[in-house]
């Protein structure tokens, strides 16, 4: 092997190894710290770009941060592929709370992995409340989407539910309101997830209740009037 050839695959090894390097700081950049977190949350972010354009507004108002809690994030619900575009945007884990018939037994290891907290509809729900109140306390970053449904049909609000104000105000953590829209109008919810859309998702200027004297119920529902002001969207019944 001459000495030109020598150093054009001193050049390629060299190369290799570095984009390895980079590659590897890259997937380990992430909320946890892990590879296969770091391998997952990459690849969500990937996802989100081509299959859902997604699109971000008001990134200064998203701490810039991996551990910013305690932090509860709150975002109106349009598809089941609302918390994947969400995730892909923050910098931070966000720890999800789901309808328990939405937490399909197929993906029962994704649901463990992910750390979802279920919340039954009909019956207890105070399980659930603890273990939020308890990961918010415990420093913790929580998300919720307090219609407690996806909007159908999109581009109008539904109530919120009361147990968001009950949360925020047993946590006294900030709030951090967002968001989505255009993502894919699916049925059933989760065939959302293979379908092409051009997504927005919009932050907002972090609310602080702590020691603001309103209930639970008064919580809730300044947070509905801040989402009805911001989508000029219909409320529905």
């Amino acid at each position: 092997m001459s000495l030109a050839d020598w150093v054009i695959t001193a050049f390629g090894v060299f190369g290799i190894l570095l984009a390895w390097a980079f590659f590897s700081a890259w997937v380990m950049d992430n909320p946890r710290g892990e590879v296969d977190i770091g391998l997952a949350w990459r690849g969500l972010q990937v996802y989100s770009f081509l299959i859902h354009r997604l699109r971000v507004h008001g990134r200064a108002h998203c701490p810039d941060t991996k551990q910013p809690g305690p932090l509860i994030v709150v975002v109106n619900h349009t598809a089941g592929v609302d918390p994947i575009l969400i995730q892909a945007a923050c910098p931070f884990e966000v720890r999800w709370m789901m309808a328990a018939e939405m937490r399909l037994p197929i993906f029962e290891w994704f649901w463990s992995w992910a750390r979802i907290i279920s919340v039954e509809r009909e019956g207890r729900e105070v399980a659930a409340a603890r273990e939020a109140i308890r990961h918010v306390k415990a420093g913790g970053v929580l998300g919720i989407f307090p219609e407690g449904a996806i909007e159908r049909p999109a581009g109008r609000l539904l109530p919120f539910i009361p147990g968001v104000g009950f949360i925020i105000a047993k946590t006294g953590a900030p709030v951090l309101p967002a968001i989505i829209e255009g993502t894919p109008d699916a049925e059933p919810a989760w065939a959302s997830l293979w379908r092409f859309s051009r997504a927005s998702l919009t932050f907002y200027p972090a609310i602080h209740y702590k020691d603001s004297g309103l209930s639970p119920a008064q919580i809730a529902a300044d947070l509905h009037r801040r989402f009805e002001e911001w989508t000029g969207w219909p409320v529905a019944e």
